[in-house]
């Protein structure tokens, strides 16, 4: 099983850059949704460049009734 987040060995090969400035303003470029931890580095899950779906949102709407059986 891997890790949740990436090394920063992985953040590097992903951005090309060292500094963790550069990292962030590369991973904005990218798209690349990210946070930054308490030292200033940039962290990246491990699904958001796997492309692994996150669960969807709840809707607000809820589910869908066909027009016969909803309640007026």
């Amino acid at each position: 099983m891997s890790a949740t987040f990436l090394e920063q060995s992985e953040i590097f090969e992903l951005t090309g850059r060292k500094l963790k400035s550069l990292q962030v303003q590369a991973l904005r470029q990218m798209g690349v949704p990210f946070f930054i931890n308490a030292i200033g580095r940039p962290v990246v899950t491990r699904t958001a460049i796997e492309g692994k779906a996150a669960q969807a949102a709840p809707s607000e709407k809820g589910a869908w009734v066909p027009p016969g059986l909803r309640k007026k």
